[in-house]
Parts: C-alpha cells; sequence; structure tokens
C-alpha cells in the first residue's frame, strides 16, 4: 500500500506542475505579444497605475517614452501593465449624406430640451419662533 500512495502523490504533484507552467506560458505569450504589437500613440497603464500615451519607444533600450498631459516620462518596457487601446491607423469610412426630408435633423430649437424649473427653497419666515421666545425668558 505505501507504494500506491507514493505514485498517486508523484502524480498529483507532477499534474499540478503541469497545470501551472501552462497558464504561466500563456500569460507569457500574452504579454509578448500585447509588447510586439505597441506602437506611438497607445494609451497604456503602468504597474504604478500612471496613465498615459506612449509618445517613443525605444527597442535597444527597451524603453518607452510616456505623455502624461505633457510630462514626457521615461519607463522600462516591464512597467507597461496593460494597453487599454491602440491608436486606429485606418481612415474612417465615409457614409453618404441622405437628401430625404425624413432623415433631417431637427432644428436647434426642437433640439434642446426645456430648461428645468427652479424649486423655491424655504425662507427663515417660516422658522419656528421658540427661540424667541426662550431668549425672552431669560
Amino acid at each position: 500500500m505505501g507504494l500506491f500512495n507514493i505514485v498517486i502523490l508523484v502524480v498529483l504533484i507532477g499534474g499540478m506542475l503541469l497545470m501551472t507552467t501552462r497558464s504561466q506560458k500563456k500569460q507569457r505569450d500574452m504579454r509578448n505579444d500585447m509588447m510586439s504589437k505597441l506602437q506611438k500613440g497607445a494609451h497604456i497603464v503602468t504597474i504604478g497605475r500612471l496613465h498615459g500615451i506612449i509618445d517613443s519607444i525605444n527597442e535597444a533600450d527597451k524603453t518607452v517614452t510616456l505623455d502624461c498631459d505633457g510630462i514626457f516620462l521615461v519607463f522600462d518596457m516591464d512597467a507597461i501593465a496593460k494597453v487599454i487601446d491602440q491608436p486606429t491607423t485606418a481612415a474612417p469610412v465615409a457614409e453618404p449624406m441622405a437628401t430625404d426630408a425624413a432623415t433631417e435633423k431637427p432644428a436647434a430649437s426642437e433640439a434642446m430640451p426645456a430648461e428645468p424649473k427652479a424649486v423655491e427653497e424655504p425662507t427663515m419666515a417660516a422658522a419656528p419662533t421658540e427661540a424667541k421666545d426662550g431668549a425672552a425668558d431669560k
């Protein structure tokens, strides 16, 4: 019975190691794919949760320069946690304009919603007079 328990234990440990290495390989492949698709103009988040736009990529030094609201910061490429969105390189396709009267936009006065009515707040005159009576007693 002792040999059977050892074999079961070795099989279980081997299965756990196999599953963890496959998971790590999958994550590594996804990260390598993300890093290979990086390009100027991509919105990214660093491991310190700093959001920025890629200004330049230096493959030799493995660094990336981020534009964070006009402040340019240089980070290692390993500091990139995720890519929020890639810039689009294709020009948008223009749709033909319809000249049918049914598809025309409403006039500006019709499109604007009505202004909300002001709510009147209670005035101080409606306040209870207990404070005045209490001050007169003293």
